[in-house]
């Protein structure tokens, strides 16, 4: 039996296995002596955590390390900490010997911004403030911020613009942020894989935001992930059929300034504006931090545009949802 869809959701989850052994289905109870079980928070949303092993002081290692690896990044990456390196460079603009993840990331950032002409960008933060101190002003125009306020933030926009470099990153003003949402889910869901492979792990399926499998599932089936309705999560609309290969999904559905979502969390950073093209987008990849990247993008993207950025990418796929319910997969 092939195993069961995951959908796409803000609990973050691993459920892995060493080589050999079965996996239970996500979410079950069913005790067994090689589960073990952890749960908790992660970079930003609740975190489950479930390794399978024959030996369970093992798999209990395991887990620990998993947890301290994500905690690890979460002090690089996340603007929910006072005390990340992310939130450190925005408050002073600069940092000095970056942690090297935090310029790794900012490289696969680049390569994602050049292969999308600027759709995925992430200096788009002073937009996001903006929208986000417009709609929480009471009286707020519905219309929302104005143009003078969009075309001021643009100047603060733009990754050619940070200087980057194992000594130091640099922001290009005072006012100048990043947001590493649209990739660090990804980045870390590529890192914990890294880990459990180093460690024995051959069938597992990895979601810290977004998705990867490593190798099959455990029948030696293709992993099957869900893709659900951005506008009612428990239906699934699409089940695609993975095997080594990374899944992300995005939506402008998925967090909306106003009430009417006529502005979403998908802000264009060439234009400032939030532009409804798609439903949602989902990205098959080998890599997470690619696969998150570019569904983010994608969103801002017409078909034709998508479709001439994949031409050039071996193994990478796009599954576009349209408003009506139609889907285009290239």
């Amino acid at each position: 039996m092939i195993s069961r869809p995951m959908t796409r959701r803000r609990m973050i989850g691993i459920s892995a296995a060493a080589a050999g052994m079965a996996l239970l289905p996500f979410g079950s109870t069913a005790a067994t002596p090689e589960a073990v079980t952890w749960q908790g928070e992660a970079m930003g949303a609740q975190a489950s955590l479930v390794i399978h092993h024959t030996d369970r002081a093992k798999a209990q290692k395991l887990v620990e390390a998993t947890v301290a690896e994500v905690r690890r990044l979460e002090r690089i990456f996340s603007l929910y900490r006072d005390d990340s390196d992310l939130t450190l460079l925005n408050r002073q603009r600069f940092l000095v010997s970056p942690p090297k993840e935090l310029v790794e990331i900012l490289r696969q950032s680049s390569d994602a911004w050049a292969l999308t002409g600027g759709a995925f960008d992430p200096t788009v933060q002073p937009l996001w403030d903006a929208y986000r101190r417009h709609f929480s002003t009471p009286g707020a125009s519905e219309a929302g911020p104005s143009a003078g306020i969009v075309r001021e933030c643009l100047t603060r926009v733009g990754l050619y613009r940070i200087a980057c470099s194992a000594a130091r990153i640099e922001l290009p003003t005072a006012d100048s942020a990043l947001t590493l949402n649209g990739i660090a889910q990804g980045y870390v869901t590529d890192k914990v894989v890294d880990l459990l492979r180093a460690s024995g792990i051959e069938h597992s399926m990895v979601d810290m935001g977004e998705s990867r499998a490593i190798g099959p599932a455990w029948d030696d089936r293709p992993w099957r992930v869900g893709v659900s309705d951005p506008l009612d999560t428990a239906r699934i609309l699409k089940v695609l059929e993975v095997e080594d290969r990374a899944v992300a999904t995005s939506s402008p559905f998925g967090f909306r300034f106003d009430a009417e979502g006529r502005f979403s969390h998908i802000i264009d950073p060439r234009s400032g504006a939030t532009p409804r093209r798609h439903a949602s987008v989902t990205v098959v990849a080998g890599q997470a931090a690619l696969a998150d990247a570019l569904s983010t993008a994608f969103n801002l993207m017409d078909v034709g545009e998508i479709v001439a950025v994949l031409e050039g990418m071996a193994g990478v796929e796009a599954h576009i949802l349209s408003h009506d319910g139609n889907w285009t997969s290239a």
